[in-house]
């Protein structure tokens, strides 16, 4: 028996037999050439996450709730393109609070509540501060003229 390996590389319809050849890890024997079968080098973009409201996510859980035989729930979900934690946490969610739990969760910092006097006193604030400082420029500017 004989260690060295026989490949067969076909190039333009005529097989070629190259007798105890090596390949580098990843490079194919040339049918993805040939066919001319690469990767798309465009680059894709980014995936945006998936918010789901409260509606959808009821629907989805009366829907898994009227499933009866073996598998329904899988083919919902693949069809629906949601994963069993999604269902866990939704339901979840729902026995907490109902429609409630369900709705999303407003993130990031609170909303300041802003007096609207206050707002006023502080524009006023600015300008009787830039008022200021014009009236100082211009004291200086009389100064320096009565010299």
């Amino acid at each position: 028996m004989n260690n060295s390996s026989t490949i067969n590389l076909k190039t333009d319809n005529m097989p070629v037999e190259t007798e105890g050849a090596r390949r580098a890890t990843g490079v194919s024997t040339g049918s993805a050439i040939q066919s001319g079968r690469f990767p798309d080098p465009e680059v894709t973009e980014k995936a945006v996450r998936r918010k789901f409201n409260a509606k959808y996510k009821l629907r989805i859980l009366q829907e898994v709730e009227a499933c009866t035989s073996q598998g329904q729930i899988g083919a919902l979900l693949r069809r629906e393109g949601l994963y069993s934690s999604n269902l866990t946490t939704w339901r979840r969610q729902h026995k907490k609070g109902a429609l409630a739990a369900l709705s999303p969760k407003h993130r990031g910092p609170k909303a300041k509540n802003i007096n609207p006097t206050d707002r006023c006193i502080a524009e006023l604030e600015k300008e009787n501060k830039r008022l200021k400082e014009k009236l100082k420029q211009a004291e200086t500017i009389i100064d320096v003229q009565k010299k």
